[in-house]
């Protein structure tokens, strides 16, 4: 039985892609090993959406050749698509498989023996067609992704995702149903719906909040969590089915990206700053102790002083849990690359750490919020301090002492404290405060 080890560089939605091609080779014959082990196979799924992901990707491969130097190694993912070029000069890559192929990698692979120059199957555009993806995407955490939509057609000036994944197009209905219900018969009691821009989710006349239907009514899922979101796609339908009873979780990922109007207008955003604060307070009137996070861009060609400012005032003001930050990373091929104005590196260090600093400050503050309350918890692990942790439905990191192994079970916990990045608390059967979540 041929040996195949996955690693993944980059998002959500590749690991979710990732996962299916894992099961994928495994139906084919292939045993799955950890990412390291001795192995006949390595399969490489990319990311482009910097500099440095695309040296990690560079990075990793160099490092396969010196610990599996006999291994056939394919490369896919976002970088294949955009650097292939680059990737046909390195030294030690077998196969370079291009958006449109991706997904039907495994097919590609009728042998293990190394080619004398890597095969490249690649083509500039991708298909807009909605698709079926073959397989169940193979976990070992608790929670599953599950992709539905892929491409995106914002073109925010900063973003390569356009190039490298094509134009939006959605997976068809039935297919979801197929491999969640997969997902349930596996143990997995929650899901993250996945896609590039998953609220633009179009397909057999269904939307997003059609989608999350259907997949309410398959026995065994207990929650329906949704990744990164654009602010503009969230119908107040959604909100209406996250604030009512439902398996929806009580949380919203949604990129901000500046709170600068002039950085957002250059970033070719689809709001204003304006726009953006006046739809996170409406869901946080419409949802009850809503757990909200977003990203922030620090270092966009031209943010001043004063639209640094602007982005802190608003994002202090604004009521999140957290924040993702990333520095600009310039990327060929897209508007923002030509934009004068670059933001000295030193300059974006001091930014970003600032923000970092505020984010932690703002999940502690949210995380007090529910001392003394109960919260349902799906736990995952055992964390290193001894404490077996896991999540609310809005997204509370919560730890608790037992020696029992809770893996996959839904408790209820009392929460008695937080610190930095974990709220604690026991184990209860009943409290006497409100219980949150499902």
């Amino acid at each position: 039985m041929p040996r195949a080890s996955l690693h993944t560089i980059g998002c959500r939605l590749n690991h979710a892609e990732t996962a299916l091609l894992g099961d994928q080779l495994r139906r084919r014959g292939y045993a799955l090993v950890e990412f390291g082990q001795p192995t006949d196979l390595v399969v490489v799924n990319t990311c482009s959406v910097t500099d440095n992901a695309e040296a990690d990707c560079r990075s990793l491969i160099r490092r396969i050749r010196r610990t599996s130097p006999d291994a056939f190694v394919a490369v896919t993912g976002c970088y294949a698509q955009t650097g292939v070029d680059v990737l046909q000069q390195m030294e030690g890559i077998d196969l370079i498989v291009g958006t449109q192929y991706k997904m039907e990698l495994p097919r590609y692979l009728t042998s293990l023996d190394r080619p004398s120059a890597p095969e490249v199957l690649h083509t500039r555009t991708v298909s807009r067609d909605d698709f079926t993806i073959e397989g169940i995407g193979e976990y070992q955490e608790t929670r599953a992704n599950l992709k539905v939509q892929d491409g995106c057609n914002f073109m925010c000036s900063f973003c390569i995702i356009p190039f490298s994944r094509g134009r939006e197009r959605s997976r068809r209905p039935d297919d979801i149903l197929r491999e969640a219900e997969g997902l349930v018969a596996r143990g997995h009691r929650e899901v993250v719906v996945t896609g590039v821009n998953v609220g633009q989710y179009r397909c057999e006349g269904l939307m997003l909040a059609d989608v999350i239907r259907m997949l309410e009514a398959v026995p065994g899922l207990d929650r329906i969590r949704i990744s990164s979101i654009e602010p503009t796609t969230i119908s107040d339908e959604l909100l209406e089915r996250m604030a009512g009873p439902s398996k929806l979780c009580r949380y919203l990922h949604v990129p901000l990206q500046s709170g600068d109007d002039g950085i957002l207008q250059a970033m070719n955003r689809r709001y204003t700053a304006g726009e953006y604060a006046r739809f996170i307070e409406k869901a946080v009137r419409t949802v009850p102790d809503l757990g909200l996070g977003t990203d922030l861009m620090v270092g966009f060609p031209g943010e001043a002083d004063s639209a640094f400012a602007n982005t802190r005032a608003l994002v202090t003001d604004l009521p999140f849990a957290y924040f993702h930050v990333f520095s600009y990373s310039p990327r060929r091929g897209t508007a923002a690359a030509k934009l004068p104005g670059a933001v000295p590196s030193p300059t974006v260090k001091v930014r970003s750490e600032e923000l970092c600093a505020l984010s932690r400050a703002k999940r502690l503050k949210f995380y007090h919020r529910f001392v003394g309350r109960t919260v349902s918890v799906l736990f995952e692990a055992r964390h290193r301090s001894g404490l077996f942790t896991g999540l609310t439905d809005n997204y509370i990191r919560v730890g608790v002492p037992t020696d029992e192994d809770l893996s996959n079970q839904i408790r209820l916990v009392c929460l008695t404290g937080a610190t930095d990045g974990l709220a604690v608390g026991a184990l209860t059967p009943a409290c006497s405060m409100t219980v949150t979540g499902a």
